[in-house]
């Protein structure tokens, strides 16, 4: 079993044994059974022995970090259990936190909900057509300052279908009220929301209306079921590796085209990448989407509890889709499972929630010699480890990728149904689309905190901010005044900085201690940003308050192995802020980030003003993020990639809509 192995079954049951073990009077509710990572310096000795085939250091000890409630929410509580000795330790109270919520307990609010009396009072006021059915839409509470946040609020927004289908597009028709849900599943208001843009939130007493029938339409529906129409033109494309893939698997150790790494899990972050190498060098030490925040731009209440940290609220990792063959993933795939846990502390299997495989990228590199017209072609392979969440109505699907030239990127896709909002029939608002009749989609945002833990060429790094200005003129009027040059300055204590295209300024993770032969600089990778608005909340909003690291771009940190998580630990009904800026502020002194042990994390996403051509389900929306090597080689690491040519990669040649045969060959071919 290696350190950084997620959790077993086995010692999922062994540490929830434990813990009843020391509880024995009380109902306990697991809400988190992980591995609780080394800590740093311990693991360091191991994975550098590990990597360099030395003999072995005795591994540290494998422990859980353990999450529970005494008998209910209000009674939360935190404890580590080593899991050799079968020891419990470090029991510390969690109360007024609120663990995040899973699928399980957004059913009991759903149930909940819909049982309730004012809540039937409440759809029988809007006289539905007898084919109706009521869903009801759980939420996480975002403060607004209108509920005690130091107990569990849930909102519940309401819609319809109109079709016995499962898979009916209820968001196609979002309802007249809401429900505010205390954490004992009983409602505590039923609420009239807005229905244009000067009306205000009310309780529903004799205030609901029926339902407006000129809504119904048919034009909402995704399922193939509802929409059997598809086209016929799009032949079979298949990916085919006639030898098997390139990459090797033992555990989740991966080697692949001089890549080396681990791969984890966990409920949180969901995939996770561990000690990153190059043809033997180090590069990364940990890779993870810290966070990722989902505010609402809508101010009338309810709309601003619209605010949902979907890792810290809702987990990443027990959101993670079971990735079926030949659809979210194509060609030679390796799929690795995960193990969650029930609220009793029962080990639960979550198959195939990483998929990776290999993909043609296009072109690596290519020249021709115009002298010759000879060319050389190398085509591009990329290593994809992919995963795809689903939070109540949104997808995210998240993938790292490597690639030959030793770059490693973070693409984000997002996708799913628009989460939709109540509206008359021909009014507007000026937060939000009408993509539908009756149905509004408010304007919103999607920013997330990619957190890299370098090590390039070892764990005592540098951060670099590099621009381009032009150079110094000292005759205005002279026609050779072309020149620029590089302005270099090094990050000296924690902060934050911000993009600026107007500069080309350029993040630089560099080694100070490891001069580059060729370039006489030192060693490094670079960031290239995916450029992205930061949050539009004003900063009294408590969006803003809670969401720290949505204030810049890029920040940098000394590492500390319990700072991992950008908006802090607990999330759900946060009022303070707890994540990075807190962190800074907090030390007693400013924090060394030169040639010192950093964490680099990278504030990205969209701002999402919703098209009708969004509806009713959404073309994914793509964000890249890379990190680049940056003299870190003394050559192109590419150049011995094999060339591309037409006997491996047997193209058809197709001339005016027949197919003709093979084509010519490509690879230092005559043109």
């Amino acid at each position: 079993m290696h350190p950084l192995d997620p959790l077993t079954p086995q010692e999922i049951s062994s540490a929830a044994s434990v813990v009843r073990d020391s509880f024995l009077e009380a109902q306990l509710i697991f809400r988190v059974i992980t591995l609780s990572e080394p800590p740093k310096q311990q693991l360091i000795p191991y994975l550098e022995a590990e990597r360099l085939s030395k003999r072995l250091p005795p591994p540290p000890p494998r422990v859980a970090q353990i999450q529970f409630y005494l008998e209910n929410a209000t009674q939360f509580r935190q404890a580590s259990v080593d899991l050799g000795a079968r020891k419990l330790y470090d029991v510390k109270s969690l109360d007024g936190n609120h663990a995040y919520v899973d699928a399980g307990e957004m059913k009991k609010c759903e149930k909940a909900c819909l049982d309730d009396p004012q809540i039937q009072v409440a759809i029988d006021a809007l006289q539905l057509p007898d084919v109706a059915t009521v869903i009801c839409d759980p939420w996480t509470y975002s403060p607004d300052g209108m509920n005690d946040m130091s107990r569990r609020v849930v909102i519940c927004f309401f819609y319809a279908k109109f079709s016995d289908h499962d898979d009916a597009n209820h968001y196609a028709y979002p309802l007249e009220f809401i429900a505010e849900l205390s954490d004992e599943m009983k409602v505590m208001e039923v609420l009239k929301v807005p229905s244009g843009p000067d009306e205000k939130m009310a309780l529903v007493n004799g205030n609901l209306r029926p339902f407006d029938r000129t809504k119904l339409h048919s034009t909402s529906e995704y399922h193939p079921d509802l929409v059997p129409e598809r086209r016929t033109t799009v032949q079979p494309l298949h990916v085919v590796q006639p030898s098997g893939p390139s990459f090797q698997c033992s555990g989740n150790l991966i080697n692949w085209e001089k890549w080396r790494f681990r791969v984890g899990f966990n409920y949180r972050e969901g995939l996770v990448i561990h000690d990153v190498t190059y043809d033997g060098r180090q590069i990364f030490y940990r890779l993870s989407l810290s966070e990722m925040f989902v505010p609402y731009g809508d101010p009338r209440a309810p709309y601003p509890r619209k605010a949902a940290f979907d890792f810290g609220n809702n987990g990443g990792g027990v959101n993670a889709n079971n990735l079926g063959l030949g659809c979210d993933c194509l060609g030679h795939i390796k799929y690795f499972d995960a193990w969650h846990h029930t609220n009793d502390g029962l080990p639960v299997k979550m198959p195939n929630v990483i998929c990776c495989h290999e993909v043609d990228d296009g072109i690596l590199w290519k020249h021709t010699n115009y002298r010759t017209d000879n060319a050389v072609v190398t085509r591009s392979r990329v290593l994809v480890l992919q995963t795809i969440i689903t939070v109540s109505n949104y997808e995210y699907i998240f993938a790292f990728q490597f690639n030959q030239a030793a770059e490693l990127s973070y693409e984000v896709r997002a996708t799913g149904i628009l989460s939709t909002s109540f509206i008359d029939i021909g009014a507007k608002v000026p937060y939000g689309t009408v993509v539908a009749p009756g149905v509004m989609a408010p304007y919103h945002q999607h920013l997330f905190s990619l957190r890299v833990d370098p090590a390039i060429d070892g764990h005592n790094n540098s951060l670099m901010v590099e621009e381009s200005h032009p150079a110094p003129v000292e005759d205005a009027s002279s026609m050779a005044n072309v020149g620029y040059v590089t302005k270099k300055e090094f990050v000296e204590t924690e902060t934050s900085l911000d993009t600026d295209n107007r500069t080309g300024r350029v993040f630089k993770i560099v080694n100070e201690n490891v001069t580059n032969p060729i370039s006489g600089g030192p060693v490094g990778y670079k960031l290239v940003p995916h450029y992205s608005q930061m949050l539009l909340a004003h900063p009294s909003s408590f969006h803003s308050i809670r969401s720290e690291f949505t204030d810049h771009p890029i920040w940098v940190t000394r590492h500390q192995d319990v700072e991992r998580f950008a908006a802090g630990e607990h999330t759900l009904q946060s009022e303070v802020g707890s994540g990075i800026a807190t962190w800074i502020k907090s030390r007693e002194a400013p924090q060394s980030v030169r040639n010192e042990d950093i964490v680099i994390w990278h504030t990205f996403g969209t701002t999402h003003n919703p098209r009708v051509e969004d509806w009713p389900v959404m073309p994914v929306e793509k964000m890249l993020v890379t990190l680049k090597p940056i003299n870190f080689f003394t050559r192109n690491p590419a150049l011995d990639v094999p060339i591309s040519n037409q006997a491996d990669n047997k193209s058809v040649l197709v001339v005016d809509d027949a197919v003709e045969g093979p084509g010519a060959c490509c690879g230092s071919a005559r043109l």
